[in-house]
């Protein structure tokens, strides 16, 4: 009989205790997984976006990730589209039940609560206004998305109103955190299908964390690789923001001048609209195809609901 009670009771036993170490033990903060930490994530850095590497990539900003030794920093990177008329939902920390739960980012034809945290460049808190998709085709805002109109095309010029104080707090709710929550449009859109990050978003994140000098601990909140052209392109990314002697905010535009100056005489720029309106959607991106994968519903922001793994890589390096 003592052997029969053991082993009916030594996976309740053992779960219980599985439950406690992952309790007790960090993880990284990749899509599809659960993590809550006791700390807030370190302001968002200053850095400069580096250009649009071709026709079709959206950006996603930087963020701070979290592992076995801390926040550490993940690179803004430019990521091509999974699909024609996918638009790019950050992910952010939010607030709940005593701690900072990560919620994954996912791709959608609209853009979702991203906890109104100010990412800069086109992300300031609610919806994208650094370009959006027309006949097919993405179409870039220069007024605070850095395109060569030279090389690009698809560009138009709408500037983005700036609040008075930018803010680089990179977390929703707690001590400090921003106080917004959902509109009507990102419920909306949070009940949409949506695409979990690309397999080389995945691995972009993995190479931030193992690069030591992400680490909060290490760059005190101000990473040397701050962005990248592309995802997982680490050996190519930009300098210091020190030394790039056109540093700026994350919430900031980027300036008209440096536009002026790389705009060739008499460049044209196609018409586009800015993030609210209805995205018309095309047909199936000829690199990828979406998933089709459901987006999970029913969880309220401060409970940490993440989304699911990264489905197949890119065609671009």
């Amino acid at each position: 009989m003592k052997t029969k009670v053991a082993r009916l009771a030594s996976p309740l036993v053992g779960s219980f205790l599985l439950m406690l170490a992952l309790l007790a033990t960090p993880v990284a903060s990749s899509a599809g997984v659960y993590v809550s930490v006791a700390i807030a994530p370190p302001a968002l850095p200053v850095y400069v976006q580096p250009e649009v590497p071709g026709p079709g990539y959206i950006w996603a900003p930087g963020y701070w990730a979290y592992g076995p030794a801390g926040y550490y920093w993940v690179p803004g990177t430019w990521v091509l589209a999974p699909y024609v008329g996918a638009l790019w939902t950050p992910g952010y920390w939010g607030w709940g039940n005593g701690a900072y739960f990560w919620h994954g980012g996912y791709w959608g034809p609209h853009v979702g609560f991203y906890g109104g945290v100010n990412y800069g460049f086109g992300y300031g808190g609610v919806g994208y206004h650094g370009g959006s998709w027309n006949g097919g085709v993405f179409n870039y805002n220069t007024a605070v998305t850095n395109v060569n109109v030279a090389n690009i095309h698809n560009t138009y010029n709408t500037p983005v109103a700036q609040s008075a104080s930018l803010s680089r707090v990179s977390y929703n709710g707690g001590t400090g955190g921003i106080a917004a929550q959902p509109t009507a449009e990102e419920r909306l859109a949070e009940n949409e299908q949506h695409v979990p990050a690309t397999q080389m978003q995945a691995r972009h994140e993995q190479l931030a964390s193992t690069n030591h000098a992400q680490l909060a601990s290490v760059n005190h909140g101000n990473p040397s690789l701050a962005a990248t052209p592309r995802a997982a392109a680490f050996k190519q990314a930009n300098a210091n923001p020190a030394a790039a002697g056109h540093a700026q905010n994350t919430g900031q535009a980027r300036n008209a001048q440096s536009h002026a100056q790389n705009a060739p005489q008499g460049q044209p720029h196609s018409q586009g609209q800015l993030q609210g309106q209805p995205h018309p959607q095309g047909q199936p991106h000829p690199q990828a195809q979406p998933q089709g994968q459901p987006h999970p519903q029913g969880q309220p922001h401060p409970q940490g609901q993440s989304h699911p793994a990264p489905h197949n890589e890119e065609g671009h390096r």
